[in-house]
């Protein structure tokens, strides 16, 4: 029969633990645990709105709830004053903290953002004054190519100039080889001529005293 009571009582703490759940200090300012179920029990401590504690048992009849500070105290407190959810004022604070974070996340990225905008800028500029050393070196590229042709036509008529130049040449070596060969030929027909007049003056050099003593022959002869 005394085993009976053992049994229960470790049913009982069985049951209780598997009731164990988080409550919170409602929003008032403070509530009081005490070592008992009433107030007449003594005050083992003053728990501040928002404390998070344990719920270990809870007395429907009665109204009190017994609970375990994060400290690890045990003691009872009355139901009413718990509630499931955070104080107001304690998620109040998580939201202003919250808000106060994602201010600061904010102004982060709108530094962040201008900061980009400027890069971007930068960049547009970069970009621009690209394009137009682009263009600038189009142009210039597209006067090198014009150039380019314009030296490759001189360097084709300069070499057709060549070529005639070379034609002219030779044509001029053969028009002075047949002037030598018509000097030569000249003079070889001066030589003959001279040498022709020559034995002509000396034949009429011969036949002329003949003819004159002929005649004065004749002449003493009448």
């Amino acid at each position: 029969m005394k085993s009976i009571p053992i049994v229960l009582a470790l049913v009982l703490g069985l049951v209780s633990t598997a009731m164990a759940e988080t409550r919170y200090v409602s929003d008032r300012l403070e509530i009081q645990m005490r070592t008992g179920k009433g107030t007449q029990f003594r005050i083992l401590r003053m728990l501040p709105s928002g404390t998070a504690l344990e719920i270990l048992e809870v007395d429907q009849e009665n109204g009190y709830s017994r609970v375990r500070t994060p400290s690890g105290v045990e003691g009872w407190v009355l139901s009413r004053f718990l509630m499931q959810g955070r104080a107001a004022r304690d998620q109040l604070a998580d939201a202003e903290k919250k808000l106060a974070r994602l201010e600061l996340e904010n102004r982060k990225l709108s530094a962040s953002l201008e900061d980009l905008q400027k890069t971007k800028g930068s960049i547009d500029t970069e970009r621009e004054q690209l394009v137009k050393e682009n263009r600038k070196l189009s142009q210039e590229l597209e006067e090198i190519r014009r150039a380019a042709s314009s030296a490759l036509a001189i360097d084709a008529e300069n070499k057709e100039l060549k070529s005639r130049i070379v034609a002219y040449e030779r044509q001029a070596q053969s028009l002075q080889q047949e002037n030598e060969g018509l000097k030569d030929r000249t003079a070889r027909d001066w030589f003959m001529v001279g040498a022709g007049v020559v034995i002509l003056g000396m034949i009429i050099g011969l036949i002329i005293p003949r003819i004159r003593w002929r005649k004065k022959s004749s002449w003493d002869s009448l």
